[in-house]
């Protein structure tokens, strides 16, 4: 019951069998002292070691996705309010938030109810499943809508760079002298629309030199960042594979959404607070495909795995183009089959720069030291106490995922052990 209580309700843990010793180690002479601790997997009662599964999707463990979006809204929130390690001025820099869509691959359900009639003449229901699907699938253009999710990671890349021209631009410097002057920070999550096309929401931050820990020069204002995006939004194209005498240029939609992020206590009005931006982000970043579109939360080996899932057919489209595109030649570096349940994207969910804030990776290893020291504290330690300088030998195996049946029924009616089912470094 301990075991599986401190997997926090992790549903698919990973299963391991193998060992760990630490030994004392004296760093004078070098010699190995007695063990302090001992585990082995032959001795737990589940025969295994059980650790949690970490995945970020909703869809595969509702535990650990929900503490990867905690951990996501304080990385967010700590590049616009400050904290985990950010100076809190970064609230006064000028900060937007962006939304780049996908262009149009053909006229699709749309218009849910309380707006103008779709095209079909029919008032969709928001939870319709036709949203989102093509009104003529046999025009809708399928390989550029999958060519593009395959390219949306490139071209943001590409308007990144156009982004910083732009800023220096219209600073009057030269694009060697803007890194002199100043930064651009952002961090952004990628999102699919019910078509199953990846569109981004971006934190876009303009920065002095040293990133959010210096201010940023006087020419900086949210005004000049949002023309800037706009315009770089705009220029940014990507060339794309020539299939059968076809050309292929990607770009953005004509849809561009910057706003202004105003203070967190902001109240009322129109204009978005950095609290609600961090918590839009974060909601979207344990979610994929599956959510929207209705496709696949897994890989799959092979084609004829479609005759036994529940898709919709136009999920089930998508994936037979990028099925049917992945088998080219010229397009191997694409990975299209290894990525035809993510609709051809194969990008990172969540990215941004160095100097945006503090990263995940220190947000988890905080919460393994705050759960450390919380068990130090059980064990009627002194979790000041100085530490011994250890031995650490150790060999674990995969031996599986998943709950057995009875595990299963022990753990529903389990509570998270204490401190597993929270964020500790808020």
């Amino acid at each position: 019951m301990r075991q599986l209580s401190a997997l926090g309700g992790c549903t698919r843990p990973i299963r391991l069998t193998g060992h760990r010793t630490e030994h004392r180690l004296d760093t004078g002479t070098g010699e190995i002292g007695p063990v302090l601790r001992q585990l082995d997997s032959k001795d737990l009662p589940a025969g295994q070691l059980l650790v949690r599964c970490n995945n970020r999707r909703t869809t595969r463990c509702a535990s650990c996705a929900e503490v990867y979006r905690r951990d996501t809204y304080q990385l967010i929130s700590a590049g616009l309010r400050g904290g985990k390690g950010t100076p809190e001025a970064v609230g006064t820099h000028p900060r937007v938030f962006a939304t780049f869509t996908a262009p149009g691959f053909g006229p699709v359900h749309n218009r849910p109810s309380g707006r103008p009639a779709c095209r079909c003449g029919a008032a969709h229901a928001p939870d319709d499943p036709a949203l989102g699907t093509p009104l003529d699938p046999d025009t809708y253009d399928y390989e550029a809508a999958v060519l593009w999710n395959a390219h949306a990671g490139m071209l943001w890349r590409r308007f990144s760079i156009h982004l910083r021209r732009e800023i220096a631009k219209r600073a009057g410097l030269t694009q060697r002298d803007f890194r002199h002057h100043a930064r651009v920070s952002f961090a952004k999550v990628a999102e699919y629309q019910r078509r199953g096309a990846v569109h981004f929401h971006a934190v876009v931050r303009l920065d002095g030199t040293g990133g959010g820990n210096t201010p940023p020069p006087a020419w900086a204002t949210a005004e000049l960042l949002t023309d800037a995006i706009r315009t770089a939004a705009q220029a940014a194209r990507i060339t794309g594979p020539v299939i059968d005498g076809r050309s292929y240029v990607f770009a953005f939609g004509r849809q561009l959404d910057v706003r202004v992020i105003r203070s967190a206590d902001f109240e009322g009005g129109t204009e978005l607070s950095d609290r609600a931006v961090a918590a839009y982000i974060a909601k979207y970043a344990t979610k994929g495909a599956e959510t929207a579109t209705g496709t696949l939360d897994r890989r799959i080996r092979l084609l004829a795995e479609l005759a036994t899932t529940d898709l919709t057919d136009h999920a089930r489209r998508m994936i037979r183009t990028c099925w049917a595109l992945g088998a080219r030649k010229s397009l191997e570096h694409l990975r299209l089959r290894a990525w035809a349940h993510m609709l051809g994207f194969r990008g990172h969910f969540s990215t941004k720069t160095r100097r945006y804030s503090t990263t995940l990776g220190t947000l988890r290893r905080a919460r393994t030291e705050w759960q450390r020291l919380r068990a130090a504290l059980a064990r009627g330690e002194d979790p000041a106490a100085p530490t011994p300088t250890t031995l650490v030998l150790s060999h674990w195996a995969f031996a599986g995922t998943g709950l057995t049946g009875a595990e299963e029924w022990l753990a529903a009616s389990l509570e998270p052990a204490p401190g597993t089912e929270g964020d500790p470094t808020r």
